[in-house]
């Protein structure tokens, strides 16, 4: 695989790197996304993702992967993990990049630099790049065009005194892995592998997918706003947009799997909170197709009942049904991938290089060098992962049918404040959901209660307060499986018992072949296409789809790592 880096995007230069055919990961940075109307490429420009900071990675098909990374070029590049075979780098490059650049080269890698100042040639030369002038004939695609300062071509042939680049994994020689749980976690996992050419088991404890968590009849998918657009933030808007293009490639919500983006309203619960939503957007300046404000007047129209406080608007979010995306997502597996369902798993044993899964009666269920994790608060029960600090949260969604004595409203989009309330599906309005301390399976009448109170507060009116008098006690019990931070823990399973002082996450020993995707909380459907990407990527040693800081912030060994500290 090439890797190329582009420090101001040009689609006529990614269309040349396509041109030489073979897979492509091309990693362009620009101060903010292009309109997609300057794109000429019909299929790129449908895939083009919004302007918004961070970044963005595009699939445009098994071959051809565009990373497109939206901020300034001193802050986006020291976030960038590649191995990069070539660079074009153009203005805004700077000397004290120079180190970065020779941090990311892979050896040999060649750098093409646009009529450079003096400075920046001889900080790449101290860096380890071999520099010589440009010339049309030698250096086809460098853009000489009779600039006064002459553009250059480096070669990177490496300084043992430069840091080096954070160390990657090996990646495994027999692509073989073995998935364990069927839910969105899963279920996206081996379709991402499956995607890549790996042959995967999928291990499910039920006769279907998507029997647990995953099994709500309706899940929200919506981004997250902040005012200081801290990390929850940045990565529910990278795993959001994420999630809407890959579904788009399947075909989309309401064509590939059950669902509808028909825009999500969070209503303000006050004065007070409609100025910080306000506030938060005017500082932002989203495009309105990812965020936009709707005042009193609006809101109100859209839910047919008085809404004081207005709120934020998310054109583009919608609901879909877990159970039915996830067999979207296994059907395209196909051969590659095969179902061992109705089957636990509860033992791991590493044998002769390989993970044997084992189950009721330490029976083998399946093996192979590389294991995941994606079985929920389920995994504790493993040994390996018996120390992840997970915890299962209890939580009660009201059903109320649509044709029953006791009539719902009837929304033409979702709407949630303190919970939520869907349009039908199947006939079914979905409100919720609560958040439990308790392991009770059983539908109770005060989660209803407590359901039905927040629906009267979010949709006012006599006819939906009727609702917890009228309504029969009906819906589902799902628990969640949370992380103390809320975030997901994607990558290599900490190695617990071999820990000793650690300073810092390279530092911590990791399971061989062993991984896990788990901790999706209440976001399960927009964290799950995102995070199985970044641990394809780690599996294959490819550039991860996020940002650094994002990653480090996702490992799961960030919890063994600040158990130490404390403990040192």
């Amino acid at each position: 695989m090439r890797v190329v880096l582009d420090t101001a995007f040009c689609g006529e230069r990614f269309a040349a790197a396509r041109a030489q055919g073979g897979r492509l990961h091309y990693i362009a940075v620009a101060p903010a996304v292009p309109a997609a109307d300057t794109i000429t490429d019909a299929g790129l420009r449908a895939a083009w993702p919004l302007n918004v900071p961070g970044f963005h990675r595009v699939i445009l098909n098994e071959d051809v992967t565009l990373d497109l990374l939206a901020g300034a070029l001193d802050a986006v590049l020291p976030q960038v993990i590649a191995r990069v075979d070539a660079f074009h780098l153009h203005a805004g490059v700077t000397a004290p990049m120079a180190r970065t650049l020779a941090r990311l080269a892979a050896p040999g890698a060649v750098l093409h630099v646009r009529a450079p100042g003096e400075a920046l040639v001889w900080a790449l030369t101290a860096a380890g790049f071999a520099c010589r002038i440009a010339t049309r004939e030698a250096d086809a695609g460098t853009d000489v065009d009779g600039q006064t300062a002459p553009d250059i071509v480096a070669e990177y042939r490496g300084r043992k005194s430069l840091p080096a680049m954070k160390p990657q994994r090996k990646q495994p020689a027999l692509r073989r892995a073995v998935v364990i749980g069927a839910g969105v976690a899963g279920a996206s996992a081996a379709h991402r592998l499956c995607a890549r050419g790996w042959q995967v088991t999928l291990i499910e404890r039920h006769a279907q997918p998507a029997q647990e968590a995953s099994g709500n009849v309706a899940g929200i998918f919506m981004p997250l706003l902040s005012r200081d657009d801290n990390i929850p933030t940045r990565l529910s808007r990278a795993a959001y947009l994420f999630a809407l293009r890959e579904w788009r490639r399947m075909g989309g919500a309401g064509k590939a799997f059950d669902g509808a983006g028909c825009g999500v309203l969070q209503l303000a619960r006050d004065d007070k909170h409609a100025r910080v939503q306000q506030e938060v957007l005017a500082q932002w300046t989203y495009p309105a197709e990812y965020a936009r404000w709707a005042d009193a007047a609006e809101s109100s129209a859209l839910i047919g009942a008085a809404t004081p406080h207005g709120g934020w608007l998310f054109a583009q979010g919608g609901w879909a049904r877990p159970a039915s995306l996830c067999d979207a997502m296994l059907a395209v597996c196909g051969e590659r991938l095969q179902r061992v369902f109705c089957t636990e798993a509860l033992s791991l044993q590493r044998v002769d290089g390989e993970w044997q899964v084992r189950g009721e009666d330490g029976a083998l269920i399946s093996q192979a060098p590389t294991a995941i994790l994606a079985n929920g608060a389920s995994a504790i029960k493993i040994e390996q992962a018996a120390q992840l600090p997970l915890s299962k949260l209890r939580g009660q969604v009201t059903h109320l049918p649509v044709d029953g004595a006791a009539a719902p409203p009837v929304l033409p989009l979702v709407v949630c404040r303190e919970a939520y309330v869907t349009p039908p599906s199947n006939g079914i309005v979905c409100a919720g959901a609560t958040y439990d301390n308790d392991d009770d399976p059983a539908l109770r009448a005060s989660s209803q209660l407590e359901n039905l109170a927040r629906l009267a507060e979010i949709i006012p009116g006599d006819a939906v307060s009727a609702l917890a008098q009228t309504a029969p006690l009906a819906g589902r019990v799902g628990f969640r499986c949370a992380a103390p931070d809320r975030l997901p823990l994607a990558g290599a399973l900490p190695d617990y018992a071999s820990a000793g002082r650690l300073e810092f996450l390279p530092d911590v020993p990791r399971h061989e072949g062993l991984y896990c995707l788990l901790g999706y909380a209440s976001r399960g459907l927009i964290w799950a296409p995102l995070m199985a990407e970044l641990l394809v990527c780690q599996l294959e040693d490819t550039p991860p789809p996020l940002e650094a800081a994002l990653v480090d912030a996702l490992d799961a060994g960030r919890f063994l790592l600040k158990q130490r500290r404390r403990e040192q």
